[in-house]
This record gives C-alpha cells, sequence and structure tokens, in this order.
C-alpha cells in the first residue's frame, strides 16, 4: 500500500538568523526543498514507504531542487507537472527569539496549485491520501481539485489523513472554511495542532473538542493532536495514548509536524501499534528540527531508534 498525497512543493529561503523581520533588509539561506505536503511525503518515502506526489514547479533551478530531492528520498515524482511558463512557488521566512515565525508565501500564481486531478488508476493500492490544510487555502480551484481527488482516493478504498495546518498567510478566502469542512466529513485520520482543534470545534477543552469531532464527523476514527512541548495524544472512540517529545538542540521548528504526520502514518501501514506509531513519530519531528531546513532532519529508521531505543 502507498502513500499519495497532493499540494504545493516549493522552495523555502529563510532568514539566517533570528529576529531579523522580512520588512527590513537582511541575509537569507536556501533554497531549500519545502511545502507541508513535500516534507511530509519525504518522511513517508524515507521510512520506506511507496510514497507518491501531486503537485507543480516550474521549469527552473527551484524546481530541479524539489524534484532531485524528492526522487531521490524515494518519492514518486511522475506527478509532479513541470511548467515551463511560471515559476516554481516559494516562501520566505523569519524566526524571532520566541520561536514564532513569519512566512510571505507566493504560491497562488505558480505550478504548485496547477495540478490536475489524476486519473482513477493513479489512486489504485493507495492506503492513505493525505491532505494539509494550507494546500486547500493556497487557491480555490486547486483546493476543489485536491477535494476531487480525495472523492476518488476514498472511493478506490484509501483512508483520508488530515492535517488542519492552518496558515494565516493564506486564509484569505471567505470559501476555505466550507472545502475544509468536506475535508473533514472524509476524514477517517484527524492530526490538528491544538490550537486548531480548539478553534475549528469552538470547545475550551482538549476532551471537549475531540468528543465534538466523533460525535459529528462519522467516518472519523482517529484524531492525533499536537501539542507542540507538550508531545502529542492521540484518540480513538474508546482509548487515548500520549507521548512526550525528545528534547535536542532544535534549530528550525519548521517541518517537524509534516514529519511527524509522515512517520505516524508509516507506522500504521507498517502494523505497528498506536504507542510505537507515536514514539516514532516524536523521535522523527525531533531530529527534523535539529537540522536547519524544513526536510534536512533526512529521517531514517537508524537515527529513530538511536533516539527511542528500539
Amino acid at each position: 500500500m502507498k502513500v499519495v498525497t497532493m499540494g504545493e512543493a516549493i522552495v523555502e529561503i529563510m532568514r539566517d538568523r533570528t529576529d531579523s523581520p522580512l520588512s527590513e533588509p537582511g541575509y537569507f539561506r536556501g533554497p531549500f526543498p519545502s511545502g507541508a505536503p513535500a516534507i511530509f511525503i519525504d518522511a513517508v518515502a524515507r521510512l520506506g514507504i511507496p510514497a507518491a506526489m501531486i503537485s507543480g514547479v516550474g521549469d527552473d533551478d527551484f524546481g530541479e531542487v524539489l524534484r532531485k530531492r524528492l526522487a531521490e528520498d524515494g518519492v514518486d515524482t511522475d506527478k509532479i507537472l513541470v511548467d515551463k511558463n511560471i515559476s516554481t512557488g516559494c516562501a520566505f521566512v523569519s524566526y524571532d527569539s520566541s520561536g514564532d515565525r513569519k512566512f510571505i508565501f507566493h504560491i497562488g500564481n505558480t505550478p504548485a496549485v496547477k495540478a490536475p486531478v489524476p486519473e482513477e488508476e493513479f489512486l489504485e493500492d493507495t492506503g492513505y491520501f493525505h491532505i494539509m490544510g494550507c494546500s486547500v487555502m493556497a487557491d480555490r480551484d486547486f483546493g476543489e481539485r485536491i477535494i476531487k481527488t480525495m472523492e476518488l482516493a476514498s472511493q478506490k478504498g484509501a483512508r483520508i489523513s488530515f492535517d488542519s495546518n492552518i496558515r494565516p498567510e493564506l486564509m484569505k478566502d471567505p470559501d476555505v472554511n466550507s472545502r475544509i469542512e468536506k475535508i473533514t466529513e472524509h476524514t477517517d485520520l484527524f492530526m490538528p495542532g491544538k490550537s486548531e482543534l480548539l478553534q475549528f470545534s469552538g470547545k475550551e477543552t482538549v476532551a471537549e473538542a475531540v468528543s465534538c469531532y466523533f460525535d459529528r464527523y462519522k467516518k472519523m476514527d482517529m484524531i492525533v493532536v499536537k501539542d507542540g512541548s507538550n508531545g502529542a495524544t492521540c484518540y480513538t472512540r474508546d482509548n487515548s495514548w500520549s507521548h512526550g517529545i525528545y528534547r535536542v538542540d532544535a534549530v528550525d521548528p519548521t517541518g517537524a509536524g509534516d514529519t511527524f504526520d509522515g512517520a505516524f502514518i508509516s507506522c500504521l501501514l507498517l502494523g505497528k501499534g498506536i504507542e510505537e506509531a507515536l514514539e516514532t513519530a516524536s523521535a522523527a519531528a525531533a531530529i527534523n528540527t535539529a537540522n536547519f531546513g524544513p526536510m534536512e532532519g533526512r529521517i531514517t529508521w537508524e537515527k529513530i531508534r538511536k533516539m527511542t531505543g528500539r
């Protein structure tokens, strides 16, 4: 069984130090391969699970950086279109001393949101079809194509996993909530951050929000709530499991949640239990934060086992 994602593949260009705002001249590092779906699917492939991405890049050096990296790590890039007319999408990122980030995205008029709905045969043998909320926020038409692909994948028997992954900089379309609702109705595995879970549910506590989601969405059977330095908790309809974080000298938090998602879903497809999946995903996320760049942790089973002691 393979994992498929559909969403933006972009490069990330990052300030070389904290407290260097994007509103002022300064130095940058990059380009780094990025985009939440790309980070996710790269982690899946590096853990040995068949993985494919539906996206688009320009026929330029930034596009080459992305396609080369994903292909080298084992991602099927056949459905990453190469557009000769417009440039690869990108994001500029700055950090402050507290770890908060600010983004300037250039995604809307780029190949990152131009990929078409794939033929149904491409979705055969898909164990999970994974969606990032930022992907359906970036462009209305692309969001609708992601939903159509999700529906086809679900009809083919794939489980739908969804990380709401809010990016305030992309929340400019008043109809985005209706797209998120359509996706949530099809979701089997929901993977929000704690703040996103509370925001979307309108509840004051995680327990209330989880109960609300299980009551409202009958297809949903698992919710993994990521809570930063407090770790993560996985809820099913009759049980829950928690795991803390692994302490590392973190230099870049970007991509930690996406890597977590990829490792967790990989474990499920390998038949591992939820406790081990949480442990593995937490280790993978920590490894990624210890390196500058959103997918530069170069996740491997060897690194994970060294960290977890398994």
